[in-house]
C-alpha cells in the first residue's frame, strides 16, 4: 500500500512538472494568448487601413474629381482659367 502511494505521488509530481514548465505548460499559454492580442491589434490596424485604401481606390475609379483634387493638394496644381495667388510671410517689418 505504501508503494502505491509512493507511485501515485511520484505520478502527480511528474505531470505537475509537465504542467508547469513542460510542453504545453502554463506559461506557454500565456505566452501565446499575449501574442495572439498583439496579432489582433495589428490585424485590426491593419483591417482599418485596407478599408481606407478600398476607398481610395473606388473613389478614383468613380472619375477625374478625385484625381483633380488630389492633384491640387499633393502637387499644387490650378485648373486653366484659374489663379494662383501666393501670400508670403512678413519679415519683421522690413521689406525687401
Amino acid at each position: 500500500m505504501r508503494w502505491l502511494a509512493l507511485g501515485l505521488f511520484l505520478l502527480l509530481l511528474v505531470l505537475q512538472y509537465r504542467l508547469l514548465f513542460g510542453e504545453g505548460s502554463l506559461a506557454e499559454l500565456n505566452r501565446l494568448e499575449a501574442e495572439l492580442s498583439q496579432l489582433q491589434a495589428a490585424n485590426a490596424e491593419l483591417r482599418a487601413r485596407n478599408d481606407k485604401l478600398e476607398l481610395d481606390v473606388l473613389e478614383r475609379q468613380r472619375g477625374t474629381e478625385v484625381l483633380e483634387e488630389k492633384a491640387r493638394e499633393d502637387l499644387g496644381m490650378i485648373g486653366p482659367g484659374e489663379v494662383f495667388y501666393q501670400d508670403s510671410p512678413k519679415q519683421n517689418g522690413n521689406p525687401q
